[in-house]
């Protein structure tokens, strides 16, 4: 049996702050505890706000904590292909379609729907779910959209996927002190989710299970927030014949108001407690870890 493999895979799109810290240090103990090693992945796959200077960013940070990885890390960016190829292999099996919608669209018709009295029913992170505006598309006419250049997007048709995969649908969760079970999934609450995105040909759900299964991740440690993403994670899993690792969803770090910690609220950077001086023992104690975790 091989040695287990961890990966710790934030976005550049932002300094990292105290929950990525919380996150990359809790991944490096419980790799330690388990006799395996952890792998850096940067999820670029936004090709406007995953600028180089923030990827550059989060590298120092974490190095700044003292954390090492083996080099190099997988950057998403240049697996464009792999993607491409697997989000063509859903379409031909008629599991995905394109989708022409753009957000204000999905948001009118979900305003529509509502105020004839048909409310749409909501994803896990309180998304209305898409209304199935694109879905029903004759292939001809999708297939002259596409040719003319007009935008869309790719969205897993689940009614197809779950006859395709009808389940029972689980995956396996662990505990760092030991110990593991099997988590009932519903994928179906995400409706049909985006696995395309209109600039790229993936999305976060779709790369993450490609990436997890190509550099042979047995074990994901992530945080809370991304536990009901992985019901759509073991369903793409299955659809792509691929073996899902273990995992565990830890806590999140909150602020003072009891939101999590985020790029987009503000959060102070690690980069702004440097400068602040800092000292990366006082992040690791504050975040309840000894001092030498990670290293």
């Amino acid at each position: 049996m091989s040695a287990p493999l961890l990966r710790f895979a934030p976005s550049p799109n932002g300094r990292l702050h105290l929950g990525h810290a919380y996150s990359a240090l809790l991944n490096a103990g419980i790799a330690r505890r388990l006799g395996g090693r952890l792998l850096l992945r940067i999820e670029d796959i936004d090709p406007v706000r995953s600028r180089p200077e923030l990827v550059a960013g989060l590298v120092d940070d974490l190095a700044w904590l003292g954390l090492r990885f083996p080099e190099p890390p997988r950057r998403q960016s240049a697996h464009m292909a792999t993607y491409r190829d697997a989000l063509g292999g859903l379409a031909r099996r008629g599991l995905a379609y394109p989708c022409f919608c753009s957000r204000g669209a999905v948001s009118a018709r979900v305003a529509a729907l509502a105020a004839a009295g048909r409310p749409v029913a909501a994803d896990p992170d309180g998304v209305p779910l898409y209304p199935g505006t694109c879905r029903h598309l004759p292939v001809g006419e999708a297939e002259a959209r596409r040719a003319a250049g007009e935008p869309h997007a790719w969205r897993l048709d689940m009614a197809r996927a779950l006859e395709a995969e009808p389940g029972p649908h689980a995956f396996a969760a662990f505990e760092p002190e030991g110990g593991e079970r099997r988590v009932a999934a519903e994928p179906a609450r995400w409706g049909d989710a985006l696995i395309g995105r209109r600039d790229v040909p993936t999305s976060y759900h779709l790369s993450v299970v490609l990436d997890d299964a190509d550099q042979g991740i047995t074990h994901v440690v992530r945080g809370r927030d991304l536990e009901a993403a992985t019901d759509l994670h073991a369903l793409l899993q299955r659809l792509l014949g691929l073996a899902g690792p273990r995992y565990h969803h830890h806590a999140l770090i909150l602020d003072e108001a009891g939101a999590k910690l985020a790029k987009s609220r503000g959060s102070a950077s690690l980069a702004d407690l440097r400068a602040a001086g800092t000292a990366p023992a006082e992040i690791r104690a504050q975040l309840g870890f000894p001092d030498d975790a990670g290293r």
